[in-house]
Order: C-alpha cells, then sequence, then structure tokens
C-alpha cells in the first residue's frame, strides 16, 4: 500500500482513501496491490524442473488429472504450467483450474500478453527449467504481442474464489498456491490447508510457498517430496 502511495505521489493514507473514493481505477489499482504478486513466465526455473518430474510420476497414471492453481498470479503462471504440460504430452487430458479473489486480476487474463522483446529471456528461462524446444512454439502473434496458442489456453479455467470464505469445488491431484500463504495468520494458513487437504486426492501432490511447520495440525498427513521446496504428497 505504501508503494502504491508512493507512485501517486500521496503522503498519507487518507489522501489515498480519498482518490478511491473519487478517481475512477484508483480503487482497481489498491485491489491489484493488495493481492498476489504478479507472476512472469518460468520465473522459477528450478521449481519448474521439479514440477516436471512430479507430473510424470504422479499425473501420468491418472486418466484425466486436475490441477488447481490457487491465488494464481495471473496469466503467465498458468502459461508456464500449460506448457510444462504439454511438454511431457500431459495437456491435452489435464484440466487446469486458476482462480483469483481479484476480479481485476481475472479481468486482466483475459487480453493478457506479452512483449516479444522479452521472449529471448524466457527462452532461458525455459531451457533452465529443462524445456528443449523454441518457446515461441506455444505462441502466436496477435496485436503486436505473443498469446499462448488456443490448444493450450481451451485447457485452463478461470474463476472467482476466496480461499478464505469459499467450499471445496472439486478433487485435484495437484494443487498449487505459491504467493498467498504467508499473508495470511496462524488460523487462516490452518483453514487454507484444510481446504487443500478436503480437495486433494488421496496420493495428490500439495505445493505450497513455505514448508509445513513443526506440528502443524496435517503435517502428519504428508510426505516431503524435495528439501528446500514445500512440495509435498499426501499420504493419508
Amino acid at each position: 500500500m505504501h508503494a502504491l502511495m508512493q507512485e501517486r505521489g500521496l503522503s498519507s493514507v487518507s489522501m489515498l482513501q480519498n482518490r478511491v473514493l473519487h478517481e475512477a481505477g484508483a480503487s482497481h489499482a489498491l485491489l491489484r496491490a493488495l493481492s498476489v504478486p504478479p507472476a512472469e513466465l518460468f520465473d522459477s526455473p528450478e521449481l519448474a524442473r521439479s514440477l516436471r518430474t512430479v507430473f510424470r510420476s504422479s499425473l501420468g497414471a491418472s486418466a484425466m488429472p486436475r490441477i488447481w492453481l490457487a491465488e494464481c498470479g495471473g496469466a503467465e503462471e498458468a502459461w508456464s504450467l500449460a506448457i510444462l504440460l504439454a511438454d511431457e504430452q500431459l495437456i491435452a487430458r489435464t484440466e487446469i483450474h486458476a482462480t483469483s479473489s481479484n476480479e481485476q486480476v481475472l479481468a486482466n487474463t483475459f487480453d493478457a500478453g506479452i512483449d516479444p522483446a522479452r521472449m529471448p529471456e524466457y527462452q532461458q528461462r525455459y531451457e533452465q527449467s529443462g524445456g528443449c524446444g523454441k518457446l515461441e512454439d506455444y505462441f502466436e502473434k496477435e496485436g503486436g504481442r505473443l498469446v499462448l496458442v488456443p490448444q493450450l489456453r481451451s485447457r485452463i479455467s478461470w474463476a472467482q474464489y476466496n480461499l478464505v470464505t469459499d467450499a471445496s469445488f472439486n478433487e485435484f491431484e495437484l494443487i498449487v498456491c505459491r504467493r498467498a500463504l504467508p499473508d495470511f495468520g496462524p488460523v487462516l494458513r490452518r483453514r487454507v490447508l484444510r481446504l487443500f487437504h478436503d480437495s486433494l486426492s488421496r496420493f495428490g501432490m500439495l505445493l505450497i510457498d513455505r514448508e509445513f511447520e513443526t506440528g502443524e495440525p496435517l503435517s502428519d498427513s504428508y510426505q516431503h517430496v524435495l528439501p528446500y521446496q514445500g512440495l509435498y504428497k499426501r499420504v493419508a
């Protein structure tokens, strides 16, 4: 919030409040600033490489795997996942459910695009993640920018969903929540982890942005898959 105030030359919260009440677009800017940070394509190559292993070992045996991107960081996070699945020949039978509590984040996903000048940088990250092809093959030009090809975009469903108030809506083989949990206090964190547990299939995989704490409820129900990463397999 302070970063938004500095960006707009505001010296107090009351001045920001006045802008939100009376200036068009100010409320959307505030909500965006308070939501999860936006993701970039393959912004964590090491994590993407780990997910390739998960896909081969866990998703390959499922007839129609479902993946939940909870509090998704925008189109590029979902696109990265779709490309990984395409590399592993799994995208045609996998459903990706990307959710966010922020209406503006969801609205931005429908006209999202990538500056072609950034493609060399993204290609390098893609190769670091274990990709062997040309990343640009997964994109097409649209109005001077690059967007994911329709075959991959069609496997992604977007919906508004609040982790704090909404109930489980499906069963998933993989749940990914990389950006939201550090902002929650202990009570809300336990509530969200219970929600994920109720939404995860037996032996499903859970990827969160921090490790289970010692003695935390449900921690005995999971096996830590990779050291120093919050990747777990449900075992009970």
